[in-house]
């Protein structure tokens, strides 16, 4: 079918393309030989007289005309797709949707877990597909490619929709062996410490801690950079390293590895763990439903409590305040 001299077929041909950036992978995804890719490829350029792709060894760099169709071509399939074309109405009981989501590790295993476990009773053919938090999930949201991103506030972007999941607080740990680490740190201690710190994606961006340094001019020692805090216990287990963690997580992790806990010495704010997703999935039932699951997961999270104090080696007991710490 051709608009105004335009094949409109050759938009989803187009829209893989801007989004794979590599020909097999573009025909791959939806379901093109490769032969009829480069023909459909040859004609896009002779439609729009222009290359829309330079080929740099396996990768397509888009041209200016092509990052500028990008956005509009994503924008009337999606408005296709859920406007136009019917959909069954979502009965999660017999669903088959799978979610993709990008989260922490942190938010997986204190949280996200327990979603999939209310799922599994209420949808049992609904599945996930859990991704790592990338460079740049703004796009991800806006092009739909993913349902959900659940980050904190801080990191969330205007431009959709959220709902704040619950609030989390920040701890200095280290191994109960460590006989640097005292009851109380001051700031200059704290800062000359060996720290493991964790930096999310390629572009290796800070967590909320090493963000909230940086902004008031305060650098750590950092010896060990770990993609995800699930990683930081390992990394102080044995050490006099030191690292600053979710208070959830730690009590996480408290029976299979015990973290000696001690207040940060310079208090840094709460965070609110949010939920975003695609405009354009603001009315679809199946996101409704998912995102009203999750709020009410969250609302039934225990808060964890901490006034200062310090982990008892080898205790799996719960932490106890010290007094006068």
């Amino acid at each position: 079918m051709r608009f105004k001299g335009l094949d409109l077929n050759l938009l989803v041909v187009l829209d893989a393309l801007l989004t794979e950036r590599k020909l097999t992978e573009a025909a791959r995804r939806i379901n093109l030989s490769q032969p009829a890719m480069s023909a459909a490829v040859a004609r896009l350029r002779d439609y729009f007289h222009d290359d829309l792709f330079i080929l740099s060894g396996r990768v397509r760099i888009l041209t200016p005309r092509a990052q500028a169709l990008a956005p509009a071509v994503r924008d009337a399939l999606l408005q296709i797709q859920r406007s136009i074309i019917s959909q069954d109405p979502f009965i999660p009981a017999q669903s088959d949707r799978r979610f993709r989501i990008i989260l922490s590790d942190f938010v997986t295993l204190v949280f996200f877990g327990k979603v999939v476990e209310r799922v599994a009773r209420e949808a049992p053919s609904v599945s996930f597909e859990l991704l790592h938090v990338d460079d740049e999930p703004d796009e991800l949201l806006r092009r739909s490619d993913i349902d959900f991103l659940i980050l904190p506030d801080l990191y969330t972007s205007s431009a959709h929709s959220r709902v704040a999941l619950f609030d989390e607080r920040l701890v200095c740990v280290g191994c109960p062996t460590n006989k640097q680490l005292p009851r109380q740190l001051t700031l200059e201690r704290y800062l000359s410490m060996r720290h493991v710190a964790v930096r999310f994606g390629r572009a290796l961006r800070p967590s909320i801690d090493e963000w909230f340094f940086l902004e008031h001019g305060l650098k750590r020692r950092v010896e060990v950079a770990v993609q995800g805090f699930s990683m930081i216990p390992p990394m102080v287990s044995g050490t006099d390293r030191v690292a600053t963690m979710p208070l959830r997580l730690v009590k996480h992790f408290e029976k299979t590895f015990p973290l000696q806990i001690i207040e940060l010495p310079l208090p840094l704010p709460t965070f609110t763990e949010t939920v975003q997703w695609p405009a354009f999935h603001n009315s679809d039932p199946a996101s409704i439903w998912m995102r009203e699951t999750m709020v009410q997961e969250a609302s039934r999270m225990a808060t964890p409590t901490f006034t200062g104090g310090r982990r008892v080696p080898g205790s799996t007991e719960r932490l106890t305040p010290t007094p006068g710490s």
